[in-house]
């Protein structure tokens, strides 16, 4: 069954939150989303705190920028998530975007040997391997977590271009694409991350999990809404990109990106979107029952 989730957007002050993670639990949400955006809100404390306001809904954090954290506390923090909240934490990490990378003195020459290297030293930390690693960016010398999760660990990876989607194929145990991925990209990505799996070695069997954010918009001012975001983004000329309407039209284009092969869909509002709460309400209440 496809996963259908929503986005909290860090353009919400963090004090909102509380609210938007009861009124996701209450209604049975299954997934809430959050960005660890510069220079707005940190991810793990978000999660942390959304994860603590609730019982049952999956919180996800797409994505963790790597040049801005030492892997070590990347996996001390996810492990503790997991121990904390068995089951419910979901955490992606990526490139970040270059430009903010640049402002805080954190960009990488090479964006996707750092992020090789940290999905592989991550991935092994919360195995509970002790790691030696001299690497261009990753530097450990005999780490091991003293806690670490109880059992196995998805680990997604943000990937756009070509040679990061081969790369999360490779390294990561899924793939989180951004809204800016039209059910036709969607399939060209899962072509790359195919490639990369085949020529990593992985088990063709081994599930992989596609994320696919889709920008949706609701509401009487839903068209105008969505189109001066997609403006705003530079993404008004892509065919297919976002929805606005009710939730007919919204399941429809879940049911467009399902088709083309993601498994999970996470509906972002617009940045200004009047009401996050019925946001949550409507994706949970509305949605969810038109999507298999």
């Amino acid at each position: 069954m496809t996963s259908l989730g929503a986005v909290f957007r860090p353009q919400l002050p963090p004090e909102r939150l509380r609210d938007v993670v009861r009124v996701a639990d209450g209604v049975g949400l299954e997934e809430l989303w959050l960005w660890e955006d510069c220079f707005r809100e940190g991810g793990i404390s978000g999660a942390a705190a959304a994860l603590a306001w609730s019982e049952r809904v999956r919180v996800g954090v797409g994505l963790l920028p790597v040049p801005l954290r030492n892997v070590a506390v990347t996996a001390m923090e996810v492990a503790a998530l997991h121990r904390m909240f068995p089951g419910r934490a979901i955490v992606g990490v990526g490139h970040g975007v270059q430009d903010w990378m640049g402002q805080v003195g954190a960009r990488a020459d090479s964006p996707l040997t750092l992020l090789r290297e940290h999905l592989d030293a991550l991935r092994a930390l919360l195995r509970g391997e002790r790691l030696t690693v001299s690497g261009r960016y990753v530097h450990l010398d005999g780490v091991a977590l003293d806690w670490p999760p109880a059992g196995p660990v998805e680990v997604l990876a943000g990937a756009e271009g070509p040679r990061t989607l081969r790369l999360s194929g490779a390294a990561a145990d899924g793939t989180v694409l951004t809204a800016a991925t039209s059910p036709d990209r969607v399939r060209r990505a899962l072509r790359l991350i195919k490639e990369g799996r085949l020529a990593a070695g992985r088990d063709a069997g081994e599930p992989h999990r596609v994320v696919v954010y889709l920008l949706t918009a609701t509401g009487p001012d839903a068209p105008a809404r969505l189109r001066a975001e997609l403006v705003a983004e530079g993404l008004e000329s892509v065919p297919d990109l976002g929805v606005a309407g009710d939730a007919g039209a919204v399941a429809k284009a879940v049911q467009r990106l399902v088709e083309a092969g993601a498994d999970t869909v996470i509906l972002q509002p617009t940045a200004d979107e009047p009401d996050p709460e019925a946001f949550v309400r409507f994706t949970a209440e509305e949605v969810r029952p038109l999507v298999p």
